[in-house]
């Protein structure tokens, strides 16, 4: 038993470190295109995201040229191996698109944010969305 609560404290530890980590660095990204996230419509330019100190599940989206600012809601994702490289990916369907995930580079977690209504009709209506992968750069 004392095994097992080491082993749930280590882990309890890695995971608020990580969260810590991650509340601190803002990922800046140049997206090309306009695209949306949830229910609402972004003109291109350069963005930076960063977890909100109150909620790592709401990323506050700034587009730099513009002062354009807005909070979303994010889920956390997963992957099997760390990030190699800090990316911003977007579904794109039927020639618009949606930001699908945030990737740092080295983290085994990233953000995934849910569809919009836009989003469900487009998917309903086209094909499969094609994956679009941003390049980005962590900025603090």
């Amino acid at each position: 038993m004392k095994i097992l609560r080491s082993i749930l404290f280590v882990l309890a530890v890695i995971l608020l470190a990580t969260t810590a980590r991650a509340q601190q660095n803002a990922v800046k990204a140049d997206v090309p295109f306009d695209f949306t996230v949830g229910d609402r419509a972004y003109p291109a330019g350069e963005y930076t995201l960063k977890s909100t100190s109150y909620d790592a599940g709401i990323i506050r989206l700034d587009n730099i040229q513009e002062a354009i600012a807005g909070f979303v809601s994010s889920n956390p994702c997963a992957n099997g191996a760390p990030s190699k490289e800090t990316k911003l990916v977007f579904h794109r369907i039927g020639g618009r698109y949606f930001l699908y995930q945030v990737w740092t580079a080295g983290n085994l977690t990233g953000h995934e944010f849910p569809k919009g209504r836009a989003e469900v009709e487009y998917a309903s209506n086209n094909d499969k969305p094609e994956f679009v992968v941003v390049a980005a750069r962590i900025s603090r």
